[in-house]
């Protein structure tokens, strides 16, 4: 396939193009600045493409059979809480563009703390024990939570529109580089418990799979580490 990677320069996304050359697909990455291009780029074509504008992502996506998405708001923790809204920004961008490539598939990164950990409440929604994930797990503010409602928004977003979405919202609190093993768990709404985080490198092994073999066109799923 045609695989278009939004954020290849992040954990995620430079290691879900990895995966995508890996499986044999033609690899197109995206960057806002093409001072971030790395300079090794043989097996893989690079442009620039703003995923905040409807209009780049429209030209950019010319082609491709699916788009995966692991976009990041902002540079570092405090700059990614600052930009948080640029997660529906760009959610909304995404839709519009889609409007253009009506059988293009996205598959867009989010974030878990939508999913639930019981019928009906998620976990960004459980009060003081959801910021003391974010302080004492993850070890960031407690107004990450502004980043946790935006990417909630983002899945709205994509609900309410009749493109080919598909969002992954992974259970681990942390996606760090790691060891690719291939194997997983998969949920839909509910949050997965896991003695370990998923690994960059498995998540982009399950994105590849849902890119290769669609089972959640226009819903949410997630993934846990095996």
């Amino acid at each position: 396939m045609r695989i278009g990677v939004f954020g290849a320069t992040g954990t995620i996304g430079a290691r879900v193009a990895i995966e995508a050359r890996r499986r044999g697909h033609e690899v197109t990455a995206f960057a806002r600045d093409a001072a971030r291009f790395p300079a090794a780029t043989a097996d893989t074509t690079w442009q620039v493409a703003n995923w905040l504008d409807a209009d780049s992502i429209a030209d950019a996506i010319d082609g491709l059979d699916v788009v995966i998405s692991a976009v990041n708001a902002g540079h570092g923790i405090d700059d990614t809480i600052v930009n948080a809204q640029n997660f529906v920004i760009g959610a909304r961008a995404m839709v519009r563009a889609l409007e253009r490539h009506p059988e293009t598939r996205v598959i867009s990164v989010g974030g878990g703390g939508s999913l639930e950990v019981a019928p009906g409440l998620q976990l960004v929604d459980t009060g003081t024990e959801f910021t003391t994930i974010l302080t004492d797990v993850l070890g960031v503010p407690a107004e990450y939570r502004t980043v946790i409602l935006a990417l909630r928004e983002a899945l709205h977003v994509y609900r309410l529109s009749n493109r080919k979405w598909t969002y992954l919202s992974p259970s681990s609190g942390r996606i760090d580089p790691g060891t690719r093993t291939g194997r997983y768990r998969v949920g839909d709404d509910q949050i997965l418990p896991a003695d370990t985080d998923i690994s960059a490198e498995d998540l982009a092994v399950a994105l590849l799979d849902e890119a290769e073999h669609p089972r959640y066109l226009q819903r949410r799923f997630t993934v846990a580490a095996a």
